[in-house]
C-alpha cells in the first residue's frame, strides 16, 4: 500500500527507505516524499489519497530556490525529528513506542513538540494503514539522518507498541563516566564501537557539534579539540560526550571516525538498525 503526501518518510516493500530526487543538496528527494507500506502482500495504487500535513504545506509554500526549501526541510528535521534520532530503547522491553506515556519524565524534556509533529504524520498514515508509534519513531530518526545529508537507512516495519510506560531509570545518566557508559551499553548488547558511533548522532540537533542541520563527522572532530570548546559561552554537548575522550578504547574509535566519514556513515547505519530492532516485538502476520 502506498501512502502519498506524508512528509519526510519513504519506503519500499516491507521497509521504509529515505529516497530523494528533487533538491540538489539531497539528490534523491522527490517533490513530496512517499511512504510505501507492504502489509500481508496487499498493495494499493500510487494515487491513494492522504491528507497533506500542515508543516509540509508550509515548507513547500515558502519562497526561494529549491535549495533553500531543501535547507528548510533539513532545519525542520533537526527541530522536529532529531530528538528521536536515538530512540529511548529499554532493551528489556524493546523498541515499543512507550515514549508517548513518558513525555513528563525529566530525561524526556523537550520531546512533546516532536511528538505533536509526528502525531500529525501518524494521523495521516493511519487513515490508510495503521502504523505503530515504534515504527514511526524508528523511521523518523532514519529520515532525519538522510534529510540532513547522512546515510540512508532502511528500517524494517512491523513493531508492536506497548500500552503502558516502561519502568523508570532505564536510561544512562548524563553524569556517567566512560567505564559506566560502556557497562550500560554492553548490558544492552552493544559494543564500545557501537556506543561511540551512535553517539555521533549528536552532530545534529543543536548540541554544538558543527552545523546542527548537517549529519557528518564533525562530532568526532570537535571531541578531539582540547580544551572543551564552547558556543555562546555554553559548553558543547553532554558530559557523557566528553567522557568518551577519557577512555582509550573510545578515543581510538573517535579518531577513526574523525578521519573517515564514510566509515562513520556505514557503521552508524548498522548500529542504528540494530538499535531500533533490538528487543522489539513484531507482528506475526
Amino acid at each position: 500500500m502506498e501512502l502519498t503526501n506524508i512528509p519526510h518518510l519513504a519506503s519500499s516493500s516491507n521497509f521504509f527507505f529515505s529516497s530523494c530526487s528533487r533538491c540538489s543538496c539531497r539528490g534523491r528527494r522527490t517533490e513530496k516524499a512517499v511512504i510505501a507500506v507492504s502489509v500481508a502482500g496487499i498493495r494499493c495504487g500510487a494515487d491513494s489519497a492522504c491528507s497533506e500535513i500542515t508543516e509540509q504545506q508550509n515548507l513547500d509554500s515558502l519562497p526561494g530556490s529549491k535549495n533553500s526549501r531543501c535547507y528548510r526541510r533539513r532545519d525542520f528535521a533537526a527541530a522536529a525529528l532529531i530528538p528521536f534520532l536515538l530512540p529511548r530503547v529499554d532493551m528489556a522491553s524493546g523498541m515499543n513506542g512507550s515514549i508517548i506515556y513518558e513525555v513528563d519524565r525529566p530525561e524526556n524534556a523537550g520531546l512533546s513538540k516532536s511528538l505533536k509533529i509526528l502525531q500529525k504524520a501518524k494521523e495521516g498514515i493511519d487513515q490508510i494503514q495503521k502504523v505503530s508509534w515504534a515504527d514511526l519513531i524508528a523511521v523518523a530518526g532514519a529520515e532525519a539522518v538522510a534529510l540532513c545529508g547522512g546515510p540512508e537507512i532502511p528500517v524494517r516495519l512491523g513493531r508492536l507498541d506497548s500500552s503502558i510506560a516502561d519502568p523508570v531509570g532505564k536510561l544512562p545518566e548524563e553524569t556517567l563516566d566512560a567505564v559506566a557508559l560502556k557497562t550500560s551499553f554492553r548490558n544492552k548488547g552493544f559494543s564500545t564501537q557501537e556506543m561511540v558511533v551512535l553517539s555521533g548522532a549528536h552532530t545534529i540537533g543543536g548540541k554544538g557539534f558543527g552545523n546542527p542541520n548537517v549529519f557528518d563527522n564533525s562530532y568526532f572532530k570537535v571531541l578531539l579539540e582540547k580544551p572543551r570548546p564552547t558556543s555562546s559561552g555554553m559548553p558543547i554537548g553532554l558530559p557523557t560526550d566528553w567522557a568518551l575522550t577519557e577512555d582509550d578504547e573510545c578515543l581510538r574509535w573517535i579518531n577513526i571516525y574523525a578521519e573517515d566519514q564514510a566509515k562513520f556513515f556505514a557503521d552508524f547505519q548498522d548500529a542504528y538498525t540494530k538499535l531500533v530492532n533490538s528487543g522489539a516485538s513484531w507482528r506475526t502476520a
